[in-house]
């Protein structure tokens, strides 16, 4: 039996070509807002790291109203190293709105999201963003994306898919170019015709699979999916299973449920088949369980999630100045946290080591484990990483490593850099398009390890105008050895306070990482060397205070200003034998061997 009053529906797309704001524009337009509603931009980007880096993170919910029919909508993420929450959210719809920006055409994420869709056998509809952008060119763009339906091998019911042209800074979608509208009424008329309405018994036994997991101080975990089959209500006793864990069979029942109503969750008495709910009660909902009829436990298959392709260190902060600025700062503290995490992020890992003080964190990339740092220390945890290794495979008794497909739009006159600098860390060049707009399109096939490292020297390369994206590609034998950094570091001589005086004297060896007044301490690195080797410098040292004065040796030392680093790049920066220390107030480098001397006999 079909509910046509439904439409469950996710929006797929690489990073940057629109997503969250073609939900704002459908939000707008589909009446949820008072009129005199003051309206945030990318409404849907909720979480603070979201707003700041102006990415998507987490997949989200809302819901909104077209005539008659119900149109829940999933905003997806479109960078690559959060491609599992893409993967696990396509279980709750019935169709996707694959959105293509007009002037970028076809990107790695939008193969990457495209095949997860096709491979559930889920309809598109087609979306060709920003047509009011300077150089858009939708016509070739269609044709990029047919060319990747038949390569990806989709079947004729979807290579027949409607194609809509869509501004979603302007708010107007229209199905014909030469038709100017004012409004999103193509694209959810598109929406209602093409993506089939949500089929199920909703006379039989109650199942629901969990594909996302919120969590809520005052009532705990809440679990979000698609009602499957019969109908869900407040204080219903059910059973969970999960399909990977056959195991896994726990009584709970049902305190709260809410259906999405625009941004809120309004709570309701009872949800039937093809709905999209929340739901509280259960203490331990874990992403992939499906919840039953207490009579018929049957477990609904959940995707694979892809695996992870890095690594890190997660360990207790043991610098001269731990504990003095977080919060959280034992090893159960941290393991704790850390453990938490995967009961929502499925496309993590989180293992103990043979070391009660660290433990081993896989992820999808640098961005996905840095974003699980920043969030820690925004909390209030202290802690050390090191610096970010990849998963190695062993293939038929060969090593086999991650690859990744690196899409490069640059300049020109940068075109001859970036092929010089990624030859050098083993990346081949697949392909060179015909420049479009003056830049030019590269494709390479590289290990993931050669581009750790690489983003800063290419922003830096291309002066900043260039585009980089990546998406995992598979594995391939080991490509052989990539030279490391090629800067040394400046380390700190001893403990103290950075004065004027010693970083005056610090900064003709390189640059720095720190200003005046900075307390550092032994073993801290606190800046670079382009010769390529460690030196220890007294950045702490005061002037000699003394009655005698030299003529013109008194005047005002001039500091060239330090470049502070982000996250990103001290995960870049950092060597084999650094680490990282992060607490809620600062992010420092520093040596795994502080003293000096330990360090001479650690090499030798």
């Amino acid at each position: 039996m079909k509910r046509n009053d439904i439409r469950n529906v996710a929006i797929i797309a690489h990073v940057d070509h629109g997503k969250t704001t073609l939900v704002d524009s459908l939000l707008k337009q589909s009446g949820i807002y008072r009129d005199n509603q003051v309206i945030q931009e990318r409404v849907m980007d909720s979480n603070d790291i979201e707003k700041e880096r102006g990415i998507t993170i987490l997949a989200k919910n809302t819901a909104i109203t077209y005539k008659d029919t119900k149109i829940n909508i999933v905003d997806t993420p479109g960078h690559a190293d959060f491609g599992g929450e893409v993967e696990r959210v396509l279980k709750m719809v019935n169709g996707v709105v694959l959105l293509v920006d007009a002037f970028e055409g076809s990107m790695p994420q939008t193969k990457f999201v495209l095949r997860k869709a096709l491979e559930l056998e889920l309809p598109v509809v087609v979306a060709i963003n920003k047509i009011d952008r300077p150089q858009a060119r939708p016509e070739e763009v269609i044709d990029e994306i047919l060319d990747l339906f038949i390569e990806l091998g989709a079947n004729n019911n979807q290579l027949d898919c409607p194609f809509v042209f869509t501004s979603a800074t302007e708010g107007t979608a229209t199905l014909d170019l030469e038709d100017k509208t004012d409004s999103m009424k193509d694209l959810f008329e598109t929406i209602v015709k093409y993506i089939p309405a949500p089929e199920g018994d909703p006379e039989g036994e109650t199942q629901i699979l969990i594909s996302t997991i919120d969590y809520n101080e005052y009532v705990g975990r809440i679990g979000i999916g698609k009602v499957e089959r019969g109908v869900i209500h407040t204080n219903q006793e059910v059973i969970i299973v999960n399909a990977v864990k056959p195991e896994r069979r726990v009584k709970a029942k049902i305190n709260k449920l809410y259906e999405f109503e625009g941004l809120n969750r309004v709570e309701v008495e009872s949800s039937t088949m093809g709905s999209i709910v929340a739901l509280s009660g259960p203490a331990d909902l874990e992403i992939g369980d499906t919840l039953c009829d207490l009579d018929t436990p049957e477990a609904i298959d959940f995707v694979k999630i892809s695996e992870p392709t890095l690594a890190m260190t997660f360990s207790v902060n043991n610098s001269p100045y731990a504990g003095i600025e977080g919060d959280f700062v034992t090893s159960r503290q941290l393991r704790n946290r850390l453990y938490k995490e995967i009961h929502t992020d499925v496309s993590l890992r989180v293992e103990d080591t043979d070391q009660t003080d660290s433990f081993k964190i896989s992820g999808r990339g640098e961005l996905h484990l840095s974003v699980l740092i920043e969030n820690m220390r925004r909390e209030g945890y202290e802690f050390q990483v090191s610096k970010p290794e990849v998963l190695y495979k062993t293939v038929e008794g060969k090593k086999h490593e991650p690859m990744e497909k690196v899409t490069v739009d640059v300049d020109n006159e940068f075109v001859g850099a970036v092929i010089d600098k990624l030859g050098q860390r083993k990346g081949e060049l697949v392909s060179m398009s015909e420049p479009v707009g003056g830049y030019a399109r590269l494709i390479f096939s590289i290990p993931a390890r050669g581009l750790i490292g690489y983003r800063q020297e290419f922003l830096t390369d291309t002066k900043g105008n260039g585009i980089l994206n990546t998406i995992f590609d598979g594995y391939a034998p080991y490509k052989g050895d990539i030279p490391r950094r090629k800067s040394g570091s400046i380390i700190a001589f001893e403990t103290g306070q950075a004065t004027g005086y010693g970083l005056y004297s610090a900064q003709e060896r390189g640059i720095l990482f720190i200003g005046a007044g900075t307390d550092v301490y032994e073993g801290m690195v606190v800046g670079s060397n382009p010769k390529g080797l460690d030196i220890e410098v007294n950045v702490s040292k005061r002037k000699q205070q003394s009655n005698v004065r030299a003529s013109g040796s008194d005047d005002s030392l001039r500091l060239s200003p330090p470049k502070y680093m982000s996250l990103e790049e001290a995960l870049e920066f950092i060597a084999d034998d650094e680490l990282i220390e992060v607490t809620p107030m600062n992010i420092r480098i520093r040596k795994r061997v502080l003293q000096t001397n330990k360090r001479y006999k650690s090499k030798k």
